[in-house]
């Protein structure tokens, strides 16, 4: 017999339930502590084959925590269980317990990675700097504006100079500078730990071999580095190298339903930190990089051909790595538009052609028009047109 355990973790208790042979045979509530649970679970489930829960705040302790008292923990993705859990009639702990544990019962779930520790303080280090960069932003965007109510405009500077500025101009103000002070101090202090923070990753990338090779990468440098190789961790994970730009969210999503088959923006799943990084070091290439190199010269072919965003979300997955289905290559000549660029306006969703034409809905009326007057897609008349070949349209 095995047993399979359902788990729907919050911050104090957490709902379990239990399933053996298609029934339930126990279900209650526990502290949430994984020793506890470990606890229940040896009591009430001593032949546990799974032990199921979604990602969350504190899925990364609990997976550890219960894989080391030798459970079969497993997390599972909140979107994929969520859309089985919504079929209950009502919401509660213990229903999402239940059907956690049906779902492990007949393994109907998408295991999730769950990252190491090491990886997860070197995140934590990484989201606290950035932490406290959009807190020094945030001080100065807000001693700026306090300060234009009473006319004092501080002029453009950052570091430094931004705090000498903002001292002079309130040096004839006491009383607006009894308020303000306080706000710089702490954009100081914030400033100054910032600083701290970002040289203790660099010197963590510098300690890391994956790091190095990455920082070797023009626009790549110790935060993007470090964010890539925490996120990847081995490149065991994945199958081909491909699946990693699936992963951070940079490829396309596809619909297709009938004859209507198209690809429109990335999907923007995943790490939604990392893949700006990414961003960001493409643009760097592409904008502000000197150094021949082939992936440069790569991106700014691509640039040429499909503008510069796309071209430097390509760039992120690497030459090879780009999406087939482009706008521009969906859309040939001949099959249903005059001009690649008139036919990015003119279907704003990219579509396939079915036996050499394009559903109705990816065509524009002006298309329509000329197809029912006897001209083709490129803008010449038909060859089956009626008419005299002396007339005009």
């Amino acid at each position: 017999m095995k047993d399979y355990i359902g788990l729907d973790v919050s911050m104090k208790e957490t709902a379990v339930s239990i399933r053996r042979d298609g029934q339930r045979i126990w279900r209650g509530k526990c502290a949430s502590d994984p020793a506890v649970i470990a606890q229940v679970l040896r009591k009430r489930a001593p032949a546990a084959e799974r032990v199921i829960f979604e990602t969350g705040p504190l899925s990364v302790w609990f997976y550890h925590a219960l894989r080391t008292e030798g459970l079969p923990a497993i997390c599972v993705d909140a979107r994929h269980a969520k859309s089985a859990l919504d079929m209950a009639p009502n919401k509660t702990d213990a229903n999402d317990a239940a059907g956690l544990a049906h779902l492990a019962e007949i393994g109907f779930f998408r295991e999730v990675r769950v990252k190491g520790f090491d990886s997860m303080l070197a995140r934590t280090l990484v989201a606290a700097r950035n932490r406290l960069v959009r807190i020094t932003v945030d001080l100065s965007n807000h001693i700026r504006g306090f300060m234009k109510t009473f006319g004092l405009i501080v002029p453009g500077g950052k570091g430094s100079t931004f705090e000498n500025h903002v001292r002079r101009l309130l040096s004839d103000q006491p009383k607006l500078a009894t308020i303000l002070l306080p706000m710089l101090e702490a954009w100081c202090a914030a400033r100054l730990q910032a600083a701290r923070l970002a040289r203790l990753i660099a010197a963590e990338a510098r300690q890391n071999d994956g790091c190095r090779i990455l920082m070797s990468i023009p626009g790549v440098g110790a935060i993007t580095a470090t964010s890539f190789v925490t996120a990847i961790e081995s490149p065991e994970n994945f199958r081909k190298s491909r699946s990693v730009g699936a992963w951070v969210g940079l490829t396309t999503r596809r619909y297709q339903s009938g004859e209507v088959d198209y690809k429109g923006h990335i999907s923007r799943r995943g790490d939604r930190h990392l893949r700006g990084l990414l961003y960001k070091a493409a643009t760097v290439i592409l904008t502000r990089s000197s150094a021949d190199s082939d992936l440069r010269t790569w991106g700014l072919k691509l640039r040429e051909r499909i503008g510069f965003k796309r071209a430097a979300v390509d760039q992120q997955r690497g030459p090879g790595h780009s999406d087939p289905l482009d706008r521009r290559a969906t859309c040939p000549r001949g099959l249903s538009g005059p001009h690649p660029v008139t036919c990015r306006l003119a279907y704003p969703h990219p579509a396939r052609a079915v036996d050499g034409q394009w559903p109705d809905r990816f065509r524009s009326t002006r298309d329509r028009r000329r197809s029912a007057g006897g001209v083709d897609g490129r803008g010449g008349r038909r060859q089956d047109d009626p008419r005299p070949q002396g007339l005009d349209g």
